[in-house]
């Protein structure tokens, strides 16, 4: 029985360890791809449904999806109207799962190649980098993800030789609830409704547990799917919780009419069809699918309803740039960095309010904004910190570049302590001048500061600043005698002149630290744009 045991865990054991390879490498190459095709195809709800089923055929995965669009969500890309679609889609897509383990992991057994596959992946990983690399991962984890199916239908083989399961075998009320609970209870523990579900279809096939005790497992199994995603929004914004409470309740939508009217259609119909014993996993698959169909149509013509009610139970009470960081995202790289590159780009455009505010109309930022501000600063750099690194080419790079921004930010952070000097500049029409003309340069480009994502803009910005950080080095010598000559026609003390210089030097650095915050951001673009021409250009040869 213990070698049974060891069997059935090193069974289950490789075949999470195959998933989770193969879907975290998957979701590595599609990358930047993940975020642009949720954000494009997702503007009606069947277009959601559709590509929510589309992305997890893509990463073999329902809980990846469901991670992603949580941080999708909470990252201000997707709303949670569309995010409804996707994780609707996301739970018809999983049901492919369970029709790859039935043709080619029991049916048709490709046991006999997984080991090649491994070895032939675990070459690609060490030998080559990039989208190479990852691809050897994922076929690694195809190979273990079989070889771990076969492990399992020889401890099912053993399990059913031992442990007499017919106190399961009757249709009471009871029984079928408990057999639901124990599906519930084994996706849970492993943390994958995936896994569950091939344990399932390995025991149905070795003739461990019978066709209806199978169907009953399954329900559970895609309700106990919902833990994962309630975990990742407990602490989460309000939109995450929201989407997670459209799991749970749709999962539990599913279940109840699966159990009330699926399961006895699909036990009549193997009944009567007289399908032989191998093609019951085939029938669990169908019935995967068609139960997840199923609440799929009858949840449809209630979306709007749908919304309104989760959104009526969990209210939004803390909007916040904040809510952004959100630790969801860090199931998929590029979506964490697109969500900390939003609150860079706030805190920047902020940061210059602040400023223009000082020097245009005298008003200085109070304690608690500044406060606020390095709080959020704070929590960007720790995001960054505690965000994986990518093994995809264009993550890396944008990574690389919101750390670069971040030095320069906290430069121009480090200017709002000496704010006081804005009072200054603007008694003296000289230098106040020099404030003018630099507000002038940002206002032309104001509305482009919580995006940067125009090159030409940021380029047209970074331009304008170089050219008044020139003429203000030309004309700083004279700009001093004139500061000067100013205290001594208005009698000003010694106190009051060297105030005046010091914001004049002060105005100085300002300028030269907002250009070279703009010439690192149009660096960034610039590189960013080189490396999506070279995948492009890789991609069609």
């Amino acid at each position: 029985m213990l070698e049974v045991i060891a069997q059935l865990c090193g069974g289950i054991g490789l075949f999470l360890i195959g998933m989770t390879l193969m879907t975290d490498s998957l979701k590595e190459m599609a990358g930047e791809s993940l975020r642009l095709w949720l954000s494009k195809f997702t503007g009606s709800p069947i277009k959601a449904i559709f590509s929510g089923i589309g992305l997890t055929l893509a990463v073999q995965s329902s809980t990846a999806t469901t991670l992603a669009t949580i941080g999708f969500v909470s990252a201000g890309i997707l709303t949670f109207s569309q995010a409804i679609g996707v994780i609707i889609g996301a739970n018809v897509g999983t049901t492919s799962t369970g029709w790859m383990v039935a043709f080619l992991g029991v049916k048709f057994s490709i046991a006999h190649i997984a080991l090649p596959l491994i070895g032939l992946g675990a070459i690609f990983k060490l030998f080559s980098r990039g989208r190479l690399s990852l691809f050897g991962l994922t076929i690694a984890g195809f190979g273990l993800i079989f070889f771990g199916i076969d492990l399992l239908q020889v401890a099912m083989s053993g399990f059913a030789e031992r442990v007499d399961l017919s106190v399961f075998s009757n249709n009471s009320f009871t029984t079928q609830l408990i057999l639901v609970l124990v599906g519930l209870v084994m996706t849970v523990l492993l943390q994958s409704s995936s896994a569950a579900i091939t344990a399932t279809l390995a025991a149905l096939a070795s003739g461990a547990i019978d066709l209806s005790q199978a169907l009953g497992l399954v329900i559970g199994q895609n309700i106990g799917t919902v833990a994962t995603a309630i975990l990742a929004a407990m602490g989460s914004t309000a939109n995450a919780k929201r989407t997670a409470a459209v799991h749970v309740v749709f999962n539990v939508i599913s279940a109840v009419l699966a159990f009330i009217l699926l399961k006895p259609a699909f036990l009549w119909l193997a009944e009567h069809s007289q399908v032989g014993t191998w093609d019951d996993v085939i029938i669990v698959a169908a019935f995967h699918t068609a139960f997840s169909v199923l609440g799929t149509l009858f949840l449809l013509p209630f979306l709007k309803q749908f919304e309104q009610l989760i959104v009526g139970l969990i209210p939004d009470r803390t909007p916040s740039i904040l809510c952004y960081l959100d630790q969801a995202s860090f199931s998929v790289p590029a979506l964490a960095i697109n969500a900390a590159s939003k609150v860079i780009y706030w805190s920047i455009g902020h940061i210059l309010i602040l400023l223009k505010r000082a020097i245009q109309e005298g008003r200085l930022p109070s304690n608690s904004e500044l406060q606020q501000l390095d709080e959020i600063l704070k929590r960007v750099q720790q995001y960054l910190e505690d965000l994986s690194v990518s093994e995809n080419e264009l993550d890396q790079q944008r990574l690389m570049a919101m750390l670069r921004l971040m030095v320069y930010l906290r430069v121009l952070r480090s200017d709002l302590e000496a704010v006081e000097h804005a009072e200054h500049i603007r008694t003296q029409p000289t230098i106040y001048q020099m404030g003018l003309d630099y507000i002038h340069v940002l206002d032309n480009h104001f509305q482009y500061v919580d995006e940067f994502n125009r090159l030409t803009e940021v380029a047209s910005l970074n331009r304008e600043l170089l050219n008044l950080k020139q003429w203000v080095e030309e004309q700083r010598a004279e700009a001093r005698e004139k500061v000067i000559e100013y205290a001594t026609v208005q009698h000003l003390s010694a106190a009051r002149s060297l105030e005046l210089l010091a914001a004049q030097r002060w105005l100085d650095r300002l300028i030269a630290h907002t250009q070279r915050l703009a010439n690192v951001l149009q660096e960034t673009e610039s590189m960013l744009d080189d490396v999506e021409k070279r995948k492009y250009y890789a991609a069609t040869q």
